[in-house]
């Protein structure tokens, strides 16, 4: 029997114009996806008519299908000679347990090549026109997740923030939404309030919608404009100019700031 191979794609952040190249050729190549719950239909589109398609949705804060039964499917396909691709929203090592998978694999003795996607945090800053470094602004950015492992103390936010200040970084958080009101009465212990904040949920997509505010007001905006999962939640001095327009009156925190883009 032939061992066939597994490929690791990152989706991107549901838009199927953002795929690389090379993501369609492996999509369009495999016998065999395993696809992830936020990877849009668009992108599932590009898929073979004849490929088996097997959906295995993990989603922040949901019931998902366990880690290690992913692996073993996965391994059983590639035991039967199947073309295999594990298709990943954003990017497969960025907060997508791509590492542990190819772990996994490898250690089984399984091939395994990996397709970088655009992460979401970079597609929702980039879809409000806004950088997530500037030298007037921002001399790094830090990604990190706020939905920790169970039985993991978590991120320290409070010495994130104040490293975010000292050195002058933007804060790009992942899974964020469920646990607001901690990350933002710790982050106040080392940013200002007025901090601009934007939180952008269903990044690239045509639902799309975003809110600006400060980190003061945080978790009042995202209760006011009931923004949910998947959002991605953007710290920093780089969106000074988005806040000034939202003070201004040409785009508001409150509903006119609250906006639909089309992907």
């Amino acid at each position: 029997m032939n061992q066939g191979k597994v490929t690791l794609v990152g989706a991107g952040p549901g838009d199927p114009e953002l795929l690389t190249l090379k993501a369609v050729k492996a999509i369009q190549s495999a016998t065999v996806l395993f696809v992830d719950d936020l990877v849009s239909q668009g992108v599932v589109a590009y898929a073979s008519p004849s490929a088996r398609i097997v959906y295995v949705g993990k989603r922040g804060g949901c019931n998902s299908t366990p880690q290690a039964f992913i692996e073993k499917l996965m391994l059983t396909a590639v035991q039967e000679g199947c073309n295999v691709v594990r298709l990943k929203g954003g990017d497969p090592f960025i907060f997508g347990r791509g590492g542990e998978e190819v772990e996994h694999l490898q250690a089984a003795g399984v091939r395994v090549d990996v397709i970088n996607g655009i992460t979401a945090g970079l597609a929702a800053i980039t879809s409000l026109g806004v950088p997530l470094t500037h030298r007037e602004h921002a001399h790094g950015v830090v990604f990190v997740t706020g939905h920790a492992k169970p039985g993991d103390s978590g991120t320290d936010w409070p010495l994130l923030a104040s490293t975010a200040y000292k050195a002058r970084l933007t804060l790009v958080i992942y899974m964020g939404i469920s646990g607001a009101g901690m990350i933002q009465n710790e982050l106040l212990q080392g940013l200002p309030r007025d901090t601009p904040v934007a939180v952008i949920q269903n990044a690239s997509l045509a639902t799309q919608r975003h809110a600006v505010t400060t980190l003061g007001e945080l978790c009042q905006t995202i209760e006011q404009h009931r923004l949910q999962s998947p959002s991605v939640i953007v710290v920093g001095d780089v969106l000074q100019g988005m806040l000034a327009l939202a003070g201004s009156g040409d785009e508001t925190v409150g509903n006119a700031g609250l906006r639909k883009t089309s992907a």
